[in-house]
């Protein structure tokens, strides 16, 4: 697929950032396999992050390719949407030296993703135009048009400056690019629980909040390093509501199937779509709190309004 094909979301823009569909292995290999070597061709680093399956194929169709290739297992790298821009995405883009594009194959959404869980990949398919604006790399996205429901190939048209139709090897505008619509679409409440362990709290709390969490969280099921995630991911979440969310906030943890989620509601209103989802600068102070638990957590959704923020993480047991 020839990169000229990539049409920017301004002309001014060297950012490039298609949506591929594809039917078939064929199909996928015959998108994806070019646009590696022409990248390695030109002299552009290249990764790619895909489900483990679609790795192997890839893989196999680059041969001796392959090895110039960062390969990574996007089920396990991008389980959790929030984490791909910061851990996956710009941590390889951000290491391409100055003067020189990077290429990334990125496959967030996949046939068997959860109904909890897509609302947060949409919004990271649309914030990838903005964490990447200006920048030189062109990053892919494919998409199983067979087995993803119509609504997820309609959604990738609205997060996606052009799209390769299945089959088709040049890319065309979409029509209906609306990144920042897709982003207010999919900031849906998230109803209250019943049964959960409720914990309100204010500055002078947040040392029992934390230690409330990590003995529900090892009620739930939680051991070792995950117990030691959800407390940290408490600590930060309840700090943030403390010093940014109006002083005060309520946590309430419990058990979901394969699950111990925490949730942490403040009065505050989240202003800034990628906050938590920018890599931390070596010299930055502060701000990282969000950041790090979307690193921790297995899934983290987030809705924010007039009447203040909730952030649900969810981790797993």
């Amino acid at each position: 697929m020839s990169t000229a094909a990539g049409t920017s979301n301004a002309l001014s823009d060297p950012f490039l950032h298609p949506a591929l569909f594809y039917r078939d292995d064929q199909e996928y290999l015959d998108g994806t396999v070019p646009f590696v070597r022409e990248g390695l061709a030109a002299g552009e680093p290249v990764a790619v992050a895909v489900p483990e399956d679609r790795l192997r194929l890839i893989r196999d169709g680059l041969g001796a390719d392959a090895r110039n290739v960062r390969l990574l297992d996007m089920r396990e790298a991008g389980r959790n949407p929030g984490r791909i821009i910061p851990g996956v995405l710009r941590a390889f883009a951000d290491t391409v030296p100055a003067g020189r594009r990077a290429r990334i194959i990125g496959e967030p959404i996949w046939a068997g993703r959860s109904t909890a869980e897509y609302p947060a990949c949409v919004q990271h398919e649309a914030l990838i135009n903005a964490a990447f604006r200006g920048r030189a790399a062109t990053v892919l996205c494919p998409y199983d048009a067979v087995r993803l429901p119509a609504r997820v190939l309609e959604d990738a048209h609205i997060t996606h400056p052009a799209v390769v139709p299945a089959g088709s090897r040049s890319a065309r505008p979409s029509a209906a690019y609306a990144p920042d619509a897709a982003v207010a679409r999919y900031n849906e409440p998230l109803p209250l629980v019943a049964d959960t362990m409720t914990y309100p709290f204010v500055a002078d709390t947040l040392p029992e909040a934390r230690h409330a969490a990590t003995d529900e969280g090892r009620r739930l099921g939680l051991t070792g390093l995950t117990l030691e995630d959800l407390t940290l991911a408490v600590a930060e979440l309840t700090t943030n509501s403390v010093v940014h969310g109006g002083g005060s906030g309520v946590l309430r943890i419990w058990g979901e199937g394969g699950h111990v989620l925490c949730e942490v509601r403040d009065r505050g209103r989240m202003t800034d779509p990628l906050a938590g989802r920018r890599p931390a600068t070596r010299d930055q102070r502060g701000g990282r709190g969000l950041l790090m638990v979307n690193l921790l957590a297995d899934l983290v959704r987030v809705h924010t309004g007039d009447e203040g923020t909730t952030i649900r993480c969810w981790f797993s047991r």
